[in-house]
């Protein structure tokens, strides 16, 4: 499973680099995915930072 940020929608909380500091950063004041790591939609980390991101900026797709 694929994951991704929706820059449109992200607002810079860096609540996905807290709770999956392995697959994403925070640069230029929004969360991105680390290049590498988009397959990893199925980590339970992953699945947990998409649903508490306040903005629900993350996309979880195949």
């Amino acid at each position: 499973m694929k994951v991704s940020v929706d820059r449109a929608l992200c607002y810079g909380s860096a609540e996905c680099a807290h709770r999956a500091p392995a697959v994403f950063a925070f640069e230029g004041g929004y969360g991105v995915v680390r290049p590498g790591r988009e397959g990893w939609g199925d980590d339970p980390q992953v699945r947990e930072a998409a649903e508490r991101c306040p903005s629900q900026a993350i996309v979880l797709g195949e």
